[in-house]
């Protein structure tokens, strides 16, 4: 097929065109494929759920004081162990668990290290 010579700049021009709007969509513009939309989500609702449920955890720590000493003396890597041997998040899905674990015990020792200790409330004198 012919294609006249006056139009054909134009073709070239919107072929060229079409693959810059790509590059640029796909680099800067946001654009992503249909398997990276779903890797987002599936991260997204992991998130969710690991906020979700991340209080109930705290709640369940915060009624056992004595063992929110312990779990403060634990190495950094090893609360979210503690906090799954203590029970706190028996009631949470297996595929959740450790990362909900992780996130109650930081909760936690991060709640202990800002509350300050009872008599620096007290008013001197």
């Amino acid at each position: 097929m012919q294609i006249p010579a006056s139009v054909q700049p134009a073709v070239w021009g919107a072929a060229g065109g079409a693959v810059a709007a790509m590059i640029i969509g796909f680099s800067w513009g946001g654009w992503v494929t249909g398997s990276t939309a779903g890797r987002m989500v599936t991260t997204s609702a992991q998130n969710a759920s690991v906020l979700a449920l991340t209080p109930l955890c705290v709640s369940k720590g915060e009624q056992q004081p004595e063992q929110l000493v312990a779990l403060k003396k634990e190495n950094s890597w090893s609360r979210g162990n503690f906090v799954t041997k203590a029970g706190w998040v028996s009631n949470v899905n297996e595929k959740y668990r450790s990362e909900v674990a992780v996130a109650c015990a930081t909760a936690l020792v991060e709640a202990l290290l800002d509350a300050k200790p009872a008599d620096e409330t007290k008013p001197a004198g």
